[in-house]
């Protein structure tokens, strides 16, 4: 075993880590990890993605279920058009690109560079979101409302993000039900654990029929994932919790801007 598959493996801890400490960054970590740690190619990476955010992220929100911090009204509203929109991305739009998109100047735009691209801005996106500010809100005066079209809007744009890069959208989704449904922070994170959860493993199952799955791989780096989340929920009793926000979100952007490079410089 290589080095960097060591690191690869040990790297999926902190998936789940991330998960259950700040209800989010699977997805930003996994993919990366995937293609550049243990070399395996974009496509194939974005389902393997969905898989092991998907049972993490599951496994995740029960601890939420236990506390009564999952809205599922919200997360119904949210996920019935995301669902669909994962599902018609994985199964009829990613397999209409192709392998190359176009060429300019002898520099060939491929499937897998365009998919890591759409990522590393994904990646930007949401660094933007965790190192903003905001002023805190009391959550005991928090009346929950819900915006029907503004969330069903967001679901569907969800949705195909999390076909085409494999990313859950964490960081996209919570702040969407604390701005659109006027959820409390805490159960918006539990919520938006569920509602990554579901649409991960929808998009995982309607693409697992068109690539080759290595399930002892799976299922070794799922586990370890699962592992971390437990480590991750022991954690955020002891670390502030916007200080962990920030410190990631830095760490995010570094990340988004390190892939950025490597694709369309350092090739």
């Amino acid at each position: 075993m290589q080095i960097t598959d060591v690191f690869g493996f040990l790297s999926s801890i902190l998936i789940g880590v991330s998960l259950g400490l700040i209800g989010g960054g699977g997805s930003i970590l996994t993919l990366p990890v995937l293609v550049y740690l243990l070399h395996i190619n974009p496509v194939l990476s974005t389902s393997y993605t969905l898989f092991v955010v998907g049972i993490t992220s599951l496994i995740g929100s029960l601890n939420y279920m236990r506390r009564s911090l999952v809205d599922y009204r919200a997360a119904v509203i949210f996920a019935v058009p995301s669902f669909l929109t994962v599902w018609l991305t994985r199964h009829y739009l990613l397999p209409l690109v192709p392998d190359v998109l176009f060429e300019i100047s002898g520099f060939s735009v491929s499937k897998d560079l365009t998919i890591m691209l759409l990522f590393a801005l994904v990646m930007l996106l949401a660094s933007v979101s965790m190192l903003r500010r905001r002023k805190a809100i009391a959550e005991e005066s928090m009346q929950v409302s819900f915006n029907y079209s503004l969330i069903g809007l967001y679901g569907v744009a969800i949705g195909i993000l999390t076909g085409i890069v494999g990313a859950g959208g964490g960081f996209l989704i919570i702040p969407a039900l604390v701005l659109f449904a006027h959820l409390p922070m805490k159960m918006a994170v539990g919520t938006s654990l569920l509602i990554i959860a579901a649409n991960s493993l929808i998009g995982f199952a309607s693409s697992v029929a068109s690539v080759s799955i290595n399930w002892s791989f799976l299922f070794e780096f799922t586990t370890l994932s699962v592992l971390g989340i437990f480590i991750g929920s022991y954690m955020s009793r002891f670390i502030a919790g916007e200080k962990l926000k920030r410190t990631f979100g830095w760490f995010v952007l570094a990340m988004g801007v390190y892939i950025l490079s490597k694709e369309l410089i350092f090739r």
